[in-house]
């Protein structure tokens, strides 16, 4: 079982930083894949980056070259740092980690950019 735990969302101008943590609980955190996702309202919920316990990465298309996902095994947690926000990233964003069939989520946190 692993607890996810979002923070640092909140209100930024467009053009502006942010960057999410998710600080995990459980066993055994370098093993799994860890994503960030998003929802806006209306949306589906959709991939922004991951990273695999290898440290590989992926991003969505929207917003690479402006986010960068890692990971610090040791303390259990990924990071999202998020650069040049635009008004179309305002979403929940939420902290996923998963492992062959194990699948666990965060409560999100709320980031809104404003134009």
């Amino acid at each position: 079982q692993v607890q996810l735990v979002e923070s640092g969302g909140g209100l930024v101008q467009a053009g502006g930083s942010l960057r999410l943590s998710c600080a995990a609980s459980g066993s055994f955190f370098s093993i799994y894949a860890m994503g960030w996702y998003r929802q806006a309202p209306g949306k589906q919920r959709e991939l922004v980056a991951r990273i695999t316990s290898g440290g590989t990465t992926n991003y969505a298309d929207s917003v690479k070259g402006r986010f960068t996902i890692s990971r610090d095994n040791s303390k259990e947690t990924v990071y999202l740092q998020m650069n040049s926000l635009k008004p179309e990233d305002t979403a929940v964003y939420y902290c996923n980690a998963q492992w062959i069939s194990n699948d666990y989520w965060g409560q999100g946190t709320q980031v809104t950019v404003s134009s």
